[in-house]
């Protein structure tokens, strides 16, 4: 129904990357460069520009890409609102989830999702709730549902669910034999935690610094890793505590490899949301917003 020279286009701006489009459209990569020629002729200016083995978009490219952004989300609207009047909902969807929304909590949603509407396209992109963001606001997603509590003022938030962080220790781990313990003395346990930029670190050290004014200085912090996975494997293998999503760790927990540590006067909650662009979200966007509160952990 549009021009494939412009989804193209639209590709490799995304990328940044001939060969990387070329894998995504299915196409050869001299295909690829033939369409862009075809693009640059057509409009009489160029689009990209090569610098040091590296590609960019001209000014010209830049408007391109951001109007064929336009073009592609309103394509996906009018195959979708055209599917609900045949009651055949088709579309695509991109979503992006913060890593621990991504790993426990939403492929839930997804399987329920596709099930109900088998012809919606629907992709999932992984990173932590910083790097969602940017994802949302350089067109690259449609939807994100991050974890932290940092509000961006040029992104619209709501509500998805709430979820509790819990200290654990491995049960073969010394600090097992401990049941709970102090803000006073937490600062003194060897902690392995998220990486800067995760919406888990944003909120433990948010909460310890309004209960005690503890900073990330203020923690004996062994090591930071960028998963959850990769915290709960560090665990069984050192004498360190972390403090995770309950999502992530309610199967070691009940199994008994992992233990939950009480933190006395304290308790890590935080809301996990879906956050869009400002202006009003598509119909399927919103359908899927709809969906997913009405049916997770159902």
């Amino acid at each position: 129904m549009f021009d494939f020279r412009l989804k193209v286009f639209y590709t490799v701006a995304q990328h940044l990357n001939f060969t990387k489009a070329s894998k995504e459209l299915l196409i050869s990569q001299p295909a690829v460069t033939k369409h862009i020629k075809e693009i640059e002729k057509l409009l009489s200016i160029r689009v990209f520009k090569r610098e040091n083995n590296h590609i960019y978009l001209t000014e010209a490219g830049k408007i391109l890409y951001k109007k064929s952004k336009k073009i592609f989300s309103l394509y996906n609207e009018l195959e979708y609102e055209i599917g609900t009047i045949r009651e055949q909902y088709s579309g695509k969807l991109s979503i992006g989830a913060s890593s621990t929304i991504a790993q426990w909590v939403i492929p839930e949603v997804l399987s329920k999702f596709k099930k109900a509407y088998p012809t919606i396209e629907i992709s999932l992109m992984n990173a932590n709730s910083e790097n969602i963001e940017k994802a949302l606001q350089n067109n690259k997603i449609d939807i994100g549902i991050v974890e932290g509590s940092h509000i961006k003022k040029e992104l619209k938030y709501s509500f998805f669910k709430d979820d509790i962080l819990l200290p654990v220790v491995s049960s073969n781990n010394n600090l097992s034999k401990i049941k709970n313990i102090s803000l006073k003395e937490l600062p003194n346990m060897p902690l392995v935690l998220r990486e800067e930029g995760s919406g888990t670190l944003e909120v433990i050290l948010k909460t310890l610094y309004s209960k005690k004014e503890i900073t990330l200085s203020d923690l004996n912090v062994v090591m930071h890793l960028g998963s959850t996975e990769g915290i709960k494997t560090y665990l069984q293998h050192s004498d360190t505590m972390a403090i995770v999503s309950c999502c992530a760790v309610q199967n070691e927990i009940e199994s008994g490899t992992l233990k939950q540590l009480h933190i006395r006067d304290v308790k890590f909650k935080r809301t996990f949301r879906f956050v869009t662009c400002k202006e009003t979200p598509s119909g399927l966007v919103n359908k899927f917003m709809s969906f997913a509160k009405h049916n997770y952990n159902l």
